[in-house]
């Protein structure tokens, strides 16, 4: 069994804050960059599913939100 150091309750508390700060900095950044590229990652992700569709066909969407970005 691993030998832990002992801390206080405020050096656990702000252990948990910075590893938070960090994760919502990583989640942030990830969205940024993802959300910069949303059309490429569309199109991407359709890619196959347009390769078997008929020609002249498009894809039809049932809710607003769900063509928000990829138009």
């Amino acid at each position: 069994m691993e030998d832990f150091e002992q801390q206080s309750l405020t050096e656990h508390l702000a252990e948990l804050r910075r590893c938070l700060v960090v994760s919502l900095l990583a989640v942030g950044l990830g969205f940024s960059i993802s959300y910069y590229f949303i059309r490429d990652i569309g199109r991407w992700f359709f890619k196959p599913l347009f390769e078997v569709l008929p020609a002249e066909s498009s894809l039809i969407f049932v809710s607003y939100q769900e063509a928000f970005f990829f138009t």
